[in-house]
Order: C-alpha cells, then structure tokens, then sequence
C-alpha cells in the first residue's frame, strides 16, 4: 500500500509539474497519467470510470454546443458597439460598459467564450479611439474571471463544485452573486483611477464611435431569436432544475438537443465547436483524482488540514480561501479544485462541526479558486487566451505589466471575500442572538405585564 500511495503522488506531482510547464498539451498529459495509473492497476477500467464526474462533463458539452452556435450571431459584437455608443464615446465609460458586458456573459455563459467575442470589438473600439487597446483588455480579463464567479455555469471550478455537491444555480446565485458585484464595482473603479491619465481624447476622436455600424455585426437575426429563446429557456432550466429534481447537465444537453433541433443544423459542425481537448483533460483529471483518493492520499491531506486548523470551521474555510487564491494565481485552478472535492468531503467525513457547515467551505473554494485566476496571466485560460489574442494585434502584455495591476487587485478582492465569508459564518449567528435577545425581552415585558397585572388584580380582591 506504501508503495502505490508513493507512486499514485509520484504521478500526480509530475502531471501537475508538466501541466504547469506547458511543454505538453495538458490534455495529453492528463490523459496519459490516468492510462498510468489504470495500466499498473491503480484503478481498473470500471473504478477509473466510476470516478468521472458526468455531470460536469455534460453540463460543459451542452453549454458549449449553445454558446458555439449563439457566437455565430453576431449578438455579443452587437451589444458591444452598443454599449460603446451609449457611453458616448467615453474611454473610462467604454471601459466599464465592455467590463460590465464581459462580467455579465461570463456569468451566463463561460469566460473563455465571452473573451473570444469581446476581446475583438475591444480591438476596432480603441482603434477608432485611439487609444492603446491593453487597459481594455486587462479590465476585461479580470471582469471575466469575477463575473464568471457568480454563477453554477460561469466557470469550471464552480461547474465541478455544484456537480459534486447537492448546490444548484440559485444556491451560485444567492450566495456568490451580492460579494461579485461588489469586488467587480470595485475592481472597475480602482482601474479607472489607474488609467485615467491614458483615457483621453479630443471631442472629435470621441465621435468616431459613432462610425460603427452594430447592425453590420448580426449575421443571422432569425438564428439570433432561436438562440436567445433557448438560452433563456436553458438559464431558466438552471434556476428550476432543483426544484425538477434535474441535474444540471440534463438541462444544458436538453438546451443543446433543442437548439439542434429547431436550426435544423448539420451537428458536424456544432459538435466541432465542443472544446474536446478541454473535455478530455477532464476526464483524466478525475482519474488521476480518483486514485488519490483511492490509496487515501486524499484522506491523509483531509487529517492535515483538519489538525492546522484544529476542526474549527471559520480558520478551515479562511485557509481554504486564501490558499486557492494563491494556488490559483499560478497553477490552473480546474487539478486544484479537482483535488480539493474530494478533500473537503473527507474532512466533513470526519469532523460533525464541518460536515454541517460543509457549503461554507465551498464557498470558499469557489470564491479563492476563481477569483484567485486574476492575479497572473497564467492564472486561468481566458487570462492566456486574452494575452495571445493581444500579441497577434501588436499589444503586447506581459507578466510583470499584468501582475504589477492585477496581482493587488485579486488580493484586494480576496480580503472582500474574506469579510464575506466571515460575515456568513457569523451574521446567522448574531442574527440568531438578537432574535433569542428580542424574543427573550418581549416574552419578559408580557411575564412582567402579566404578573402586574395579577399583582393588582390581587391588592384589588383584599381591598374588596
């Protein structure tokens, strides 16, 4: 047993060490470390399965089919130009309308998507500006990882959470939602304060705006209302899939299978739209999970933790959140977060106080894992997407210029989540307090009132 659980973290490691080295595609490796483990009898064939989550890998499929064939509207360019026109041609307003649009589609769809549609317009906008496009960009960057924090579909980590747990859309919602609109408000203004000085322009540069058409941008109008009906029917689908007692990757496959079929479209070319590598670096990633916690590294790691934090639920998701964020700024969060399921699971296992706790911890996880991809360029793919993007038009970013904004920009936006995460833990609490407080004065007075009221009744009856 000693000697697969050694070789089991021997595996683990290098795939990790190679995915971070990018010197091979992080698909392959993935997948080379699971046949691994499963050729030496770590896992056989049938255990290797039952460690897939399906749930995550069909939710991915179907909002990758809908967003593939929406993207070919044309209606994310339209509403961009848009917004750009009804800041009046603005630079600091632009900034905030386009990171206001990546933040929102981020949230309903996926960041990476939304960045591959924005990040274009974004382009022909400071052009007409003549502006340098990377103030733009970096805010969008950041706009894209704190919107996609808001909901069940808006990134992977938080795919992979509600997967393993009983926590919906609406549990993303209510409880991610209220402290991403305040960091994403923050992050924006902190932006604008830093790059005011290089957001001005003449008033004649400024009408330049008007000279893009947004219309010219919608490919397909009839396509387009298709697409928004069953987005809107699939987002809806979200919100009641709890209360259908519905996975959520039923729902996005059911939207996908809709939208198929009411375009009546060659699948070929919809399913090439599928990000397969990124499918099948899932599928490996389980594995090579599921053999750790297999030979119980995972158990190991979970007995750790719990001796640091001493059991004690508020340092448990403190440390919880402060070390996905710092993971996650230079690794990919989705092997972080992929170890870290199973871990927090264990520890619930074995601790009463944090099995009834339990989603507060992942809220934690969810909140230090995406927000945490904002402080490097690395640190998660639309960061590198953008980067690349950005390099082929001649703006170059690079490490240092990226963290020297955006690393103290994540950490601020860490300690936002901190005090909520706190205030989560020990609002209910207070609130049970007061309420026990109250409760307890009211039935006092009307005690008080009661026995006054049997004190005179008394003196009254001696009198008489």
């Amino acid at each position: 047993m000693d000697v697969q659980v050694i070789f089991v973290l021997a595996v683990f490691l290098v795939t990790y060490a190679i995915i971070i080295s990018e010197k091979v595609h992080r698909a392959v490796i993935a997948f080379v470390g699971a046949a691994v483990l499963i050729f030496v009898g770590i896992l056989t064939p049938e255990l290797a399965v039952e460690y897939i989550d399906w749930n995550t890998i069909g939710l991915l499929v179907g909002m990758m089919i809908i967003v593939g064939i929406t993207r070919e509207t044309g209606i994310f360019e339209f509403l961009a130009i848009k917004a750009a026109k009804a800041a009046h041609g603005r630079p600091l307003a632009i900034m905030a309308s386009l990171a206001a649009i990546t933040a929102i589609s981020s949230a309903l769809l996926d960041n990476v998507t939304t960045v591959l549609l924005v990040v274009p317009v974004t382009f022909a906008i400071a052009k007409k500006l003549e502006l340098s496009p990377i103030p733009f960009l970096i805010v969008e960057i950041l706009s894209s990882n704190i919107g996609g924090t808001a909901t069940l579909i808006g990134d992977p980590p938080n795919i992979m959470i509600g997967s393993a747990t009983h926590l919906g859309f609406v549990d993303f919602v209510i409880n991610l939602a209220p402290v991403i609109i305040l960091v994403h408000v923050v992050t924006v203004f902190i932006c604008q304060l830093i790059y005011k000085r290089r957001m001005v322009i003449t008033p004649q540069t400024q009408q330049r705006i008007y000279e893009l058409d947004e219309k010219q941008e919608l490919k397909d109008v009839k396509l387009m209302k298709k697409c928004l009906l069953v987005l809107g029917l699939t987002i809806l689908g979200f919100f009641l899939h709890q209360v259908l007692h519905l996975e959520s990757s039923v729902i996005a496959l059911s939207g996908a299978s809709l939208l198929l079929l009411i375009t009546n479209a060659d699948p070929e070319h919809p399913l090439q739209n599928v990000e397969w590598p990124v499918i099948f670096f899932f599928l490996g990633l389980f594995v090579i999970v599921g053999a750790l916690e297999e030979v119980g590294i995972i158990k190991i790691l979970a007995d750790f933790l719990l001796e640091l934090t001493g059991g004690v639920v508020l340092p448990t998701g403190v440390l919880i959140l402060w070390m996905s964020s710092m993971f996650s700024a230079f690794v990919d969060n989705i092997p972080y977060v992929a170890t870290m399921i199973p871990l927090i699971k264990s520890m619930a296992a074995n601790n009463a106080d944090i099995n009834a706790m339990q989603n507060f911890l992942w809220w934690s996880l969810s909140l230090g894992a995406c927000l945490g991809g904002n402080g490097t360029i690395i640190g998660a793919s639309a960061n590198v997407v953008v980067i690349g993007m950005a390099e082929k038009q001649g703006a170059r970013i690079t490490f240092m210029k990226f963290f020297k904004i955006a690393f103290p920009l994540m950490v601020m936006s860490i300690i936002i989540a901190n005090v909520y995460i706190w205030m989560w833990f020990v609002l209910p609490k207070l609130v049970t307090l007061v309420g026990t407080l109250v409760v307890s004065l009211i039935v006092a007075g009307i005690l008080s009132i009661f026995n006054k009221r049997l004190a005179e009744q008394s003196v009254q009856e001696n009198i008489n």
